[in-house]
């Protein structure tokens, strides 16, 4: 006891010579060796740039007008009590009806607008969203080459450079909004020679080109998976990142719970097949998952027209079939399901996507889970078009290029050649909020606010319109890339005055502006599905064309996108950097994942550094062992490798955008002869979970087959039993604790694991509403990551499932090989629980976390030490 008396103490001044604590305390924090100055973990965010400093200023002006403390306290705040304001997420495409929280005049938080009836939800990306605004990465001012100018000056030389004329050209990711199309419209009538090209990093193009030939409407219709009874997903990662994933989530869950109001209470769900080349969010929720080739996506649908043309008595095509998993099965579910059947498919080939086409037609989807009056402008890009456009770039033949919400050279396959053919580009333009890979070549960067600064709105689906509020002042001196096209256009109209006009004038019908701004919404044309459609395209000639197409040889690369990093928009968000992938776990950087059977064969091993090269381009990837992946593929994510974007991502991962090839003129995100070879060995990736079954242990995830719950509710439960001498008791019955009395209420949280899907949304929402700090890469690879909520992802392979429920256990290595290769997959969600008998409530030595009357873990934070795990 005597050691601890006062004078043993040691102060801060006396340690900073020990040269013991020296060293452990450089082995906590990072340094200089690892790229940043050395800091505590817990200020991580600051040292990449993440501060308040420039918004405690725009906090202070319009829209929000007050400074803290108040003087004058306005009547519409309080300290401490939140205000929200409606607003629109959109970004490449991907779109939220949104409430926007904030604080004494900051945005702290986003929330989903219920009144929408899209989206009523969130994603990963769009919670994190509010950590972009006070990046310190992006521009204060605009720029003239790499100097600094003011806005006078770009607007003179920029007018300057349209008056001389010549050809110009508008180059943009999908623009949802209909106020800023109709601006690039009177932009395009002053300057005529001006042509605006879309395109999408991930694009659609050959899904709107199968329509216009299919339908004569190039556009994407609506879907409705809530109406669907048997859903079949071709490549396409619905539930996480294909065209409108928030949307359809919610909709896939509607029949997904046994509870539904759509089952009328009978014990019925959907039933959801998934074909797929890498294990996805929407393959590892399938209830039967088949891994395929890239390669074989065409056979397959041509494979499974025809199987059911054959149960229903269509006409097939002359196209060979061939064998597949649940090829048959499928087929059959599907005919049976008639009227309630929807396909999809992320393919990028019009061929496939007009045999899609086909199906659903036969299936008499039209009209019920399909609607093509209601089409969908998440992504308009048109590859061709985009072609054409570099292509008149290099050839010398435009004038003035104008970037808008879009970074070609980096995410496009044809960067390369265009950031070489920019200089020969008289006046070129980006509106972009960075100098980024586009804007750091450009003549002039007229940077844009971030979306929580600006005004704008959207229409994410035909006659379903949203209003984006800034809420707060613009922090740096930036101006809307709409306000700057009125310019120059010479129309000098204020864009927030410019967009109630044209909404007054335009959209609006029986509801004021005042009322469609404070909903964030408006939507007339809201109802159920009602556009049939009349298929006329030609289905043997697309059977024909998928025949034609090069068969897969040698190691096939798989390019997709992730949930987190998405196209790369975001890239330098550390809260979307940090965050587990839901398959892999992995953070901070992509990698190259293959099966173990390909890495067994190739000699390889994970935690190899390789070098995967496809034609002329190489990059260089630590390797993922990745159950589910197809035997024969490796998969890459698309968004990493960044150059430009900011601190944090910094070339993090590898760029593999110039690995996507063009096929009749449409983006192939897969190729042929992909070859790895090892470079080194013994890299550590930074994975959040590491065990990757139960491990034999029971009661973790209790699960069953329909069928098995359909004769007895209780399948699948697990109860162990307690002999006592009074005979057997329930576990509960016999516990160490006394336990709470519950006079009043008893709250709980719970989780429907039917339609959890590992997403990650509730993670970054997590770390937003509390300021979860962000850690960084070398400390999540040491498991120091402090997420508060954990999306534990768990592989069945000890147990072989059948339709009939468990029917053996795997006893040697050729089985566990095969549920290595397309594994059964179960998310745990895991936080706190407020559990009746929470052990953090015993042990507490200052009383920090207490028990309320009502059953929920109180926790006063004041009183909780900064080591309490």
């Amino acid at each position: 006891m005597e050691n601890t008396t006062k004078k043993y103490w040691k102060g801060v001044e006396e340690l900073k010579n020990d040269v013991e604590f020296v060293k452990h305390a450089n082995s906590e924090f990072p340094s200089a060796d690892d790229g940043f100055e050395p800091t505590h973990r817990r200020d991580f965010l600051k040292y990449l740039g993440f501060g308040m400093a420039a918004v405690s200023l725009a906090a202070c002006d319009a829209p929000v007008r007050h400074a803290v403390p108040y003087l004058n306290k306005p009547e519409d705040i309080e300290p401490g009590i939140p205000n929200y304001y409606a607003s629109t997420f959109s970004e490449n495409g991907d779109y939220a009806s949104i409430l926007v929280k904030t604080r004494e005049g900051r945005p702290i938080k986003i929330e989903p607008n219920t009144l929408s009836s899209l989206t009523k939800g969130t994603s990963a990306r769009v919670q994190a969203s509010v950590l972009s605004l006070y990046d310190n990465d992006k521009l204060r001012g605009p720029k003239k080459g790499e100097a600094d100018a003011s806005w006078e000056t770009i607007d003179k030389e920029v007018m300057t450079a349209l008056a001389k004329g010549g050809n110009v050209r508008v180059v943009s990711s999908s623009v949802l909004s209909p106020s800023t199309k109709n601006i690039i419209a009177e932009f395009s009538a002053k300057y005529p020679t001006t042509k605006h090209i879309t395109y999408d990093a991930n694009s659609a193009s050959g899904m709107i080109q199968a329509n216009a030939e299919s339908f004569g409407q190039a556009v994407i219709p609506s879907y409705d998976f809530s109406k669907a009874k048997v859903i079949v997903g071709l490549g396409a990662d619905f539930l996480g990142t294909w065209l409108s994933p928030i949307e359809y989530a919610r909709q896939w869950a509607e029949t997904r719970r046994l509870s539904s109001a759509k089952t009328g209470g009978k014990k019925e769900m959907s039933r959801h097949y998934q074909f797929e080349a890498t294990l996805t969010t929407t393959g590892a929720s399938a209830d039967y998952r088949t891994a395929i080739k890239p390669s074989e996506e065409g056979a397959i649908i041509s494979s499974l027209y025809n199987k059911v043309a054959a149960i229903l008595g269509g006409t097939q095509t002359s196209a060979k079939n061939i064998s597949a998993d649940n090829l048959d099965k499928c087929a059959k579910d599907l005919a049976a399901a008639k009227g309630a059947a929807l396909v999809v498919s992320g393919s990028n080939s019009p061929a496939v996507q007009t045999l899609v086409n086909a199906l659903n037609s036969l299936l008499g989807s039209y009209g019920n889970t399909i609607d093509m009056a209601k089409p969908v402008n998440n992504r308009q890009g048109n590859d061709a078009a985009m072609n054409a456009v570099i292509d008149e770039i290099k050839g010398g033949q435009v004038s003035t290029v104008i970037f808008l919400a879009c970074n070609p050279v980096y995410d496009h396959p044809r960067g390369a050649d265009l950031a070489e053919a920019l200089k020969k580009v008289a006046c070129s333009v980006s509106f972009s909020d960075r100098s980024d890979e586009t804007a750091s070549l450009c003549s002039y960067t007229a940077p844009v606010p971030h979306f929580l600064e600006a005004w704008g709105d959207a229409e994410p689906k035909r006659g379903f319109y949203s209003l984006t509020q800034p809420t707060i002042s613009p922090i740096f001196n930036t101006r809307q890339a709409e306000s700057s096209l009125l310019t120059w256009a010479g129309l000098n109209a204020d864009y927030r005055a410019y967009l109630e006009s044209y909404w007054k004038k335009n959209i609006l019908q029986g509801k004021t502006w005042t009322e469609a701004l404070h909903d964030g919404v408006y939507e007339p044309a809201k109802g159920t599905l009602s556009g049939g459609a009349s298929y006329t395209g030609n289905t043997q000639a697309a059977a024909d064309a998928i025949a034609k197409m090069p068969k897969g040889e040698g190691l096939e690369l798989v390019i997709y996108e992730q949930i987190a990093m998405g196209v790369g928009s975001q890239a330098n968000n550390p809260w979307l950097l940090e965050m587990p992938d839901p398959i892999s776990k992995v953070t901070w950087e992509n990698y190259a994942a293959v099966s173990q059977s390909e890495a067994t064969a190739l000699g390889l091993a994970q935690g190899d550094i390789i070098k995967l090269t496809v034609g002329k381009n190489s990059v260089q990837l630590p390797l993922l062992i990745q159950p589910g992946q197809t035997k024969g593929t490796v998969a890459v994510a698309m968004g990493w490798g960044r150059e430009k974007s900011g601190k944090a991502s910094n070339k993090a991962g590898a760029n593999v955008f110039p690995m996507v090839s063009l096929v009749a003129g449409n983006f192939a995100y897969s190729a042929s002869n992909a070859t790895l070879e090892k470079v080194d060995s013994g890299y550590k990736i930074a994975q959040t979970q590491i065990h990757n079954t139960v491990m034999g242990r029971v009661a973790v995830v209790q699960e069953s087959v329909l069928s098995a719950y359909q004769k007895d509710s209780k399948a699948g439960r697990y109860e162990p039993k307690v002999h006592t001498s009074e005979g057997i008791k329930r576990p509960y019955a016999v516990t160490l604790w006394n336990g709470h009395e519950k006079k009043n209420h008893s709250w709980g949280m719970v989780i429907d694991l039917n339609t959890c899907n590992g997403c990650g949304n509730c993670m970054v929402s997590c770390q937003a509403e509390n300021n979860v700090a962000v850690v960084g890469k070398k400390e999540v690879a040491r498991a120091r990551e402090m997420h508060w909520i954990r999306l534990d992802r768990y592989y069945s392979s000890d147990a072989i499932v059948g339709d009939e429920g468990v029917t053996g256990i795997i006893s040697d290595y050729a089985q566990m090989e095969i549920a290595s290769e397309n594994p059964e997959v179960v998310f745990q969600p895991m936080m706190c629980q407020h559990c009746s008998n929470a052990p953090c409530e015993t042990v507490c030595p200052v009383l920090a976390t207490t028990h309320s009357s009502e059953g929920l873990n109180q926790m006063t934070y004041n009183r909780c030490a900064n080591n309490c795990p």
